[in-house]
């Protein structure tokens, strides 16, 4: 403490820099701003091309997945008209999983680890709003994680669902029909509730 109270009161130290240290502060703070304006004017530009493209409807009807989420994904994929298939595009994003195998011996289910990685990042990030948000998305987590046989663990899971919302993206913008949520399900429904009195 004493040596804290010295640096303090010498005038060649803290008290002379102060002026500096708080002039550093400042430009920081002005970065900061700037960066942020940019952010929120490049994310406008953004949802109005996808607006142009009449996709935000499609796209905001996967539950927890914001325009913002799928308009990154979108960019770093070049859409999804370009694939032939809902696999071709986990693929390209390198989120598909492959068996190691060699004549009997069997290794763990890896994700291959090829394919882009601005696709699979933006696909990663979607993740976490999605796994809260949606029921779907949240229950096959918990049922990966806590499965008897070959269990996951949570970011091979959230890895699992970043595949499942490329595929639904996929399936979305290509088919031009919004997501159905008794789709999403295998067609279960769940129990009918009885209504309130």
């Amino acid at each position: 403490m004493r040596q804290l109270f010295t640096a303090v009161s010498d005038p060649a130290g803290v008290l002379a820099h102060r002026p500096g240290a708080l002039e550093r502060v400042a430009l920081l703070l002005q970065d900061w701003d700037h960066a942020q304006r940019r952010q929120a004017g490049t994310e406008a530009r953004m949802l109005t091309v996808l607006d142009e493209l009449e996709l935000t409807g499609l796209v905001t009807s996967i539950t927890g997945l914001s325009a913002i989420g799928a308009v990154a994904i979108l960019a770093e994929t070049g859409g999804p008209h370009r694939f032939a298939t809902a696999r071709a595009l986990v693929k390209h994003a390198g989120l598909a999983p492959r068996e190691r195998l060699s004549g009997t011996f069997t290794g763990r289910i890896m994700l291959t680890g090829q394919g882009r990685p601005g696709p699979r990042l933006a696909a990663w990030r979607a993740v976490w709003g999605a796994q809260r948000s949606n029921p779907v998305y949240r229950a096959r987590c918990r049922h990966l994680i806590s499965r008897e046989q070959n269990k996951l663990r949570p970011t091979q899971a959230q890895t699992a669902v970043a595949a499942a919302i490329l595929r639904q993206l996929y399936a979305v913008i290509t088919s031009g029909q919004a997501r159905d949520p008794v789709i999403a399900t295998h067609g279960k429904r769940g129990p009918v509730l009885p209504a309130a009195a």
